[in-house]
């Protein structure tokens, strides 16, 4: 007998990055009383990484929890990133309705389209929030129609059209049923949760049944399970069994030792959860997204989507350069396998393979950013180690026909740069789908083109735009090979002996490209300082000193005037490097170099590759 709880309601809030989506949970986390009045509370609380906070973007999604009138409401805050698609999909699993984020001036954008896709397919009821209605370039009717538009394009149903369109400024922390009301607080948006998004319905009487939809791991208890009670009730100390729909084989006996529910920002320990409730379970070692937990009696698997597979892999390989070890903490192969393993308990849409040789390991992820937010991680932890360029993972079909990975890229360009973007993206087997004027002198442009065309786009596509641009990109199924695309139409400047770069070689050196260095820098053999204007690879001595004699003073040096450095950021630099470099990563530097260190052995390597 299916019953509704009628003191909760479970809501996820879906929209494209930078929307506003964890500004609005911090508004709701204040209005609700969750904060002292005088606690001290930082900007985007959810945010709880560094990187999260220092890109503006959210990586992994959080859940938390607010009371209003009498009634808990179960929010989870979840990414925007294309990369990252893989935790809303699931996240959406615990919900009973949706809340969907919409910049005033930008609209509806490709982000918006798939996670919106995602929560009609579920049949979950979508309230509009329109973000933002303070930017003084906002246009709020143009965009409900946008969004009105989606949802038709969507197939959505009468009732899910039928939605309730909320405006707010988050960062005002107000939010308005109707255009004209008097902005006051967040009490509109509370409201419409309560009235419009239906309460959790289940069966108490039944057998236990709970979806893990997200891991969370922690030092002290391991892997924590956190999903919706479905079914009957999960009690402290409860015998239960672990199922999983897409393994029929799987069943182990498990006991519930530790029971938390969500309030505000923390989890509190309870002895009992009913339907409908949002849990977290630890001291089940060998848990996995997907995974049911059940009552022993008759245990039944809740069914799950797959989740996505990786399209673009890299190999992490010990650092064996002529300066490692000098600048990390953590440099072997069994640091490195035992950190790439330890990711894989809560980031799910990860590969780690081990390979033939014991110090590179394949590690496979949705996307560059998803990888570069590993290294990053990795490095700020200590571990130091080289990495190669980005590939994409191909597929056969059944004619032994190669298949790649294929992106729709949306892109926002003012009308001047259109014309560079579209032919460096034909160049890289783009073909051109659509083209459209939008507001204030800018082009939306759509384009197909294979993922392996993207690696390395992003630098020459800000530098394209001089930076006005914006580009966002979504998997788009697997397709005939494209044929071969040249990365890189410059060559690299290569250091020709082991050292410290000097003003007097490095002044010589900046004629023939972009430096990478300045002066007083270790170099080595093998080592890639900077770019060259030209296509080949050229190898310079930027170690070279003058010869003094009784005419020549060393004085006479300080008219030499270099140009600055470019330095490469950790994206700049995994997109820069080519098939035949490695990224060297170190807790203090990133240094480019060639895989084949010697001169000689490097040129008889081309050779044969030629």
């Amino acid at each position: 007998m299916n019953i509704s709880r009628d003191d909760v309601r479970n809501v996820a809030i879906i929209a494209h990055v930078d929307h506003g989506k964890t500004t609005l949970v911090d508004e709701l986390l204040k209005q609700s009383g969750v904060f002292r009045d005088n606690q001290d509370v930082v900007e985007r609380v959810m945010d709880s990484n560094d990187i999260e906070r220092e890109r503006g973007i959210t990586i992994l999604s959080k859940n938390t929890a607010v009371t209003y009138g009498g009634v808990k409401i179960n929010i989870i805050d979840t990414p925007g990133h294309a990369d990252f698609g893989g935790e809303v999909e699931r996240v959406l699993k615990m919900v009973d309705g949706v809340i969907l984020v919409v910049d005033a001036f930008e609209g509806a954008m490709p982000q918006t389209k798939f996670v919106l896709s995602k929560a009609l397919a579920l049949d979950l009821p979508v309230i509009v929030c329109i973000n933002k209605i303070d930017r003084p370039e906002a246009r709020p009717d143009e965009v409900i129609d946008e969004v009105l538009e989606l949802f038709m394009d969507l197939d959505a149903s009468d009732e899910q059209l039928d939605c309730p369109f909320i405006f707010a400024s988050a960062k005002n922390g107000y939010a308005m049923k109707e255009q004209g009301d008097e902005p006051k607080d967040m009490k509109p948006l509370f409201e419409t949760i309560l009235d419009y998004i239906p309460a959790p319905t289940g069966d108490p009487e039944a057998n236990t049944q709970m979806l893990v939809s997200t891991i969370d791991y922690n030092e002290f208890v391991g892997r924590i399970g956190v999903g919706k009670v479905s079914n009957g009730s999960l009690k402290l100390n409860q015998e239960a069994v672990v199922v999983n729909h897409h393994d029929p084989d799987k069943q182990s006996k498990v006991r519930i030792t530790k029971l938390y529910e969500y309030d505000g920002l923390n989890k509190v320990e309870v002895t009992e959860a009913g339907i409908g409730s949002i849990v977290a379970i630890s001291g089940i070692a060998d848990l996995h997204i997907g995974d049911t937990i059940c009552g022993p009696e008759a245990p039944e698997a809740i069914p799950f989507q797959k989740i996505s597979e990786p399209t673009i892999a890299m190999d992490f390989i010990v650092n064996d350069s002529p300066l490692a070890g000098q600048e990390g903490k953590f440099v072997t192969s069994r640091h490195i396998r035992d950190r790439l393993f330890k990711e894989l308990n809560t980031d799910v849409s990860l590969r780690v393979e081990e390979t033939e040789d014991a110090d590179r390991f394949k590690v496979s992820g949705r996307g560059e950013l998803h990888l570069s937010v590993l290294i990053e991680n990795m490095r700020r932890e200590g571990y130091e180690f080289a990495v190669s360029k980005a590939e994409v993972l191909y597929k056969k079909d059944e004619n032994g026909k190669t298949l790649e990975p294929m992106e729709r890229a949306y892109i926002d360009v003012p009308d001047e740069f259109s014309g560079a973007v579209i032919q460096k993206l034909a160049t890289r087997k783009g073909e051109l789908q659509n083209m459209t004027p939008i507001a204030g002198n800018y082009t939306r442009i759509e384009f197909k083109i294979p993922s392996r065309g993207l690696i390395g786009y992003r630098g020459d596509f800000m530098t394209d735009t001089k930076g006005n641009g914006i580009i966002n990109t979504v998997f788009d199924g697997y397709e005939e090979y494209k044929g071969d695309i040249a990365y890189r139409a410059q060559g690299s400047l290569i250091a020709f002996e082991t050292g410290e770069s000097v003003a007097y070689g490095l002044f010589s050196a900046q004629e023939r490209g972009t430096l990478f260095i300045g002066a007083g820098e270790k170099v080595y053999s093998g080592m890639v300082i900077g770019q060259c204007s030209r296509q080949e690879d050229i190898e310079l001595n930027v170690c070279k000193k003058k010869h003094l004699t009784n005419t020549r003073s060393s004085s006479a040096d300080e008219a030499l005037t270099l140009v600055p450095p470019k330095i490469l950021s950790l994206e700049q630099a995994i997109d820069f490097i080519d098939t035949d470099e490695l990224l060297e990563v170190t807790p203090e530097s990133l240094r480019i170099r060639k895989r084949i260190l010697d001169p000689l052995q490097r040129k008889r390597a081309s050779i044969r590759k030629k």
